[in-house]
């Protein structure tokens, strides 16, 4: 993302954030125009710009951009996909990975395009609960498939830098379709991601 390139349209509505930013200092007590806060409001607006880039993207377009016929396989698993997102009701980060399986039906997504789709949908702002059934609905709308399974697991930290301030904990997230409502099936994919 260090790379992003910021079209005119973008570097306009970055300037707006930032000096939303620069107000939000004076708020909290801060003067924006101290030496280690000058640049703060516009890099902190390109930052919340990049890291909300699902907004400006398409799940679908993504999903739909490598699927291929299907070559054979019970079951497609990739796991620990890392992702970073902010929670929707403090604007804090959560992070943790998500894996996704699926079981093909004349047809497959390309692998990377998991992880894309994934970025989609955690670069903007989320509770843990929609980002997974998002995923798991993206995928079970744009497949051909006869069953598909997501989990989350994540850390808060809204949880753990406020409120009630735990540090160990962990939340996991699950939502599946189709062939995935047999327990065993579940147990096949639990035992794959390990």
């Amino acid at each position: 993302m260090n790379n992003t390139i910021h079209t005119e349209s973008d570097e306009k509505i970055i300037g707006q954030i930032a000096e939303h930013y620069k107000a939000i200092l004076r708020l909290i007590g801060e003067d924006p125009e101290r030496e280690g806060l000058v640049k703060t409001p516009q890099r902190a607006a390109k930052a919340l710009f990049d890291v909300t880039q699902g907004y400006r993207q398409s799940g679908e377009a993504v999903a739909k951009s490598a699927v291929f016929e299907y070559a054979g396989s019970n079951m497609v698993v990739v796991k620990d996909i890392e992702f970073y997102s902010l929670c929707e009701h403090h604007i804090l980060p959560f992070f943790g990975k998500i894996s996704i399986g699926y079981i093909p039906d004349g047809c497959m997504i390309g692998l990377s395009k998991l992880a894309r789709v994934v970025e989609v949908y955690a670069r903007r702002l989320q509770v843990q609960e929609r980002l997974t059934h998002e995923i798991c609905a993206l995928l079970e709308k744009n497949l051909s498939h006869k069953g598909v399974i997501v989990v989350c697991s994540a850390e808060h930290l809204c949880m753990k830098m406020r409120g009630v301030e735990k540090q160990d904990s962990a939340t996991v997230t699950i939502d599946y379709s189709g062939e995935f409502a047999k327990p065993e099936l579940r147990d096949a994919f639990f035992r794959m991601i390990g």
